[in-house]
Parts: C-alpha cells; sequence; structure tokens
C-alpha cells in the first residue's frame, strides 16, 4: 500500500478566473427562462469550461450539487440566487424529482438557471434525467459538458485513462445502483474480460463485494489498483494497492469519499506521471512498464 498526499493547489501557483465580457464574447446568450445543465468539471475551478464560466455569469438562480468547490460558486453574478440541491450518500437528500420540479417553476418564472453539478452532467450525474423532466414540461435547455472525474481525476494523479501500451478499451462504471448496493445489473464477468481498464465512481463504500466480484471473474489478486480521494482538489490523496488488499487498505488509510477507483495496468505509469509529486520532489520513473530495451536507453541518451 501507498498513499500519497499532493494537493493540486500547494504548489502556491495561483489560478484566476476570470468573467469579463472580453473573454465571454461570442458565446451564446443565456435567455430568460432557460436552464442549462453545466458542467462544474471534477473540483479544481481552473477546469472549468468557458461555456460554465458564462453560465455561471450570466445565471440569476444556480442550484448545485454537493460537490461543487465554493470558488467556483464565487464566480456568479452578484445579486444571483445559489441554492444547494446536493445528494450524498447515506445522508438525507432532497428527492430528485423535488429538484427537477423546482427547475421547472424556475424557468417558469422567467429566470436564467444553471444547474450546475459536478463533473459532466452526463456520465453518473442525473443530468439526464433532469433533462427529461425539463422536455416533459417543455422548458428549453441547453447542455454545457464538464471534465468528468474519472478523467480529469485520473490526470491529477499521474494515471492516463488510456495508453497504447497498455489498453484499447476502457470501463467507467458506478459503484452503487439507485438502491444504494454494489450494482446488481452489471456483468461482472463481462467487465472483467473485456476492459483491461476499469474506473469506478463513488465505488469504495462497496469496494470489497467488487474486487470479490472481479476476481471470481477472472481478474488477478495482485492486479495494480489505485484509489483517488477528493480528486484535483487540495486535499488530494491517492492510495496505491492491488485488487485483492484495496478494500482493507481504503479502510486503514482512512479515505473518505468522494473517491475514484482505477484498476488495471496504468495504474504504473503513475511512478513516471505523478506531475504533481513532481513539483513536490518526487523523483519519477523512466520505464514504469518495464517495457523499455536498453536499445531504446541508447538512442534517448
Amino acid at each position: 500500500m501507498t498513499l500519497s498526499r499532493a494537493g493540486a493547489s500547494q504548489y502556491e501557483e495561483v489560478m484566476t478566473i476570470s468573467t469579463d465580457q472580453s473573454l465571454l464574447s461570442g458565446l451564446p446568450t443565456f435567455e430568460p427562462g432557460w436552464i442549462w445543465l453545466t458542467g462544474a468539471g471534477p473540483g479544481d475551478p481552473g477546469l472549468v469550461t468557458l461555456h460554465a464560466a458564462n453560465a455561471l455569469a450570466k445565471a440569476d438562480v444556480i442550484v448545485h450539487d454537493a460537490l461543487v468547490d465554493r470558488r467556483i460558486l464565487d464566480m456568479a453574478r452578484t445579486g444571483a440566487t445559489i441554492e444547494y440541491a446536493g445528494k450524498r450518500g447515506g445522508k438525507p437528500s432532497p428527492k430528485q424529482r423535488d429538484i427537477s420540479l423546482r427547475l421547472v417553476q424556475s424557468a417558469r418564472d422567467g429566470k436564467r438557471v444553471c444547474r450546475l453539478k459536478g463533473g459532466d452532467p452526463f456520465v453518473f450525474g442525473r443530468g439526464g434525467e433532469e433533462a427529461l423532466a425539463l422536455v416533459e414540461h417543455g422548458i428549453p435547455f441547453r447542455v454545457i459538458p464538464g471534465i468528468s472525474a474519472g478523467i480529469g481525476g485520473l490526470a491529477y494523479a499521474g494515471i492516463p485513462a488510456t495508453h497504447r501500451d497498455v489498453n484499447q478499451a476502457v470501463t467507467f462504471l458506478t459503484g452503487h445502483d439507485q438502491s444504494g448496493l454494489t450494482p446488481s445489473s452489471v456483468n461482472w464477468q463481462g467487465v472483467a474480460s473485456g476492459a483491461p481498464v476499469i474506473v469506478m465512481y463513488m465505488a469504495i463504500k462497496h469496494l470489497g463485494a467488487i474486487a470479490d466480484s472481479l476476481i471470481a471473474a477472472g481478474r488477478g489478486f495482485d492486479e495494480p489498483v489505485a484509489v483517488i480521494s477528493e480528486a484535483t482538489t487540495e486535499a488530494q490523496r491517492v492510495l496505491e494497492t492491488t485488487l485483492g488488499e484495496a478494500a482493507r487498505d481504503v479502510e486503514r488509510s482512512g479515505l473518505k469519499p468522494p473517491a475514484l477507483v482505477v484498476l488495471g495496468a496504468v495504474v504504473k505509469l503513475r511512478a513516471a506521471l505523478d506531475w504533481l509529486g513532481a513539483i513536490h520532489g518526487r523523483k519519477l520513473a523512466a520505464d514504469p512498464l518495464g517495457t523499455r530495451s536498453p536499445a531504446d536507453a541508447d538512442r534517448l541518451a
């Protein structure tokens, strides 16, 4: 087990996000009565898109999820109403229908509504459910994609989702279903055999059961796993372990949600690509996969 901490904002670089009109000129007009389903990215405010910044600068009402960084909400225009609609597993949360109806009513009141969701609204973010509710009620909307945690969070941990020496496919799955239990509809045999790399959202609560299912389906007990807690934020922590030991190591480490779990040989690349760790002085490995021949090294010398 290897646990490291190298927060995304600990290296004394200040990123200023501007929403002045010159930067946002030429972007879509946010009309009254519209709802923009907006991805806020995985946490670091610097990963907000220009379309998302435009939404925040123009919205009358911002309805946000639990995992949206306060600094992103600070990009809202003066006078905007900011409403919390977060859902966290095991904690009292507003019902999805109530959130959707709140959005509908705000739009019918002639407000410009930014529905701000962590990551990407259409990747395990219920954005599709909310968009269907808007269609049902005749509310015009725009979708603003965001950087999903399964891509951005891995990148901040120094783990590429794909690498041509490792995988030509990657599977994204959620660690729990609508009941809050381990997903019953997942074909673990198919997932285990079909994807060299598996990225799991919201999986640490049921990590033991998921690992058992994958091992029973043929994945190796010693296959590398990384668990990334609070990805892309200053509190980011990365645990490197194996599939068979992952659940125990997570419990020992004290890692808490939100967290991503990635399984596969791409985890080995962190030894070379942990750019945040390198900022803090970590020495990076030149050949983490052990595939470079002495002749290759001579050519690069």
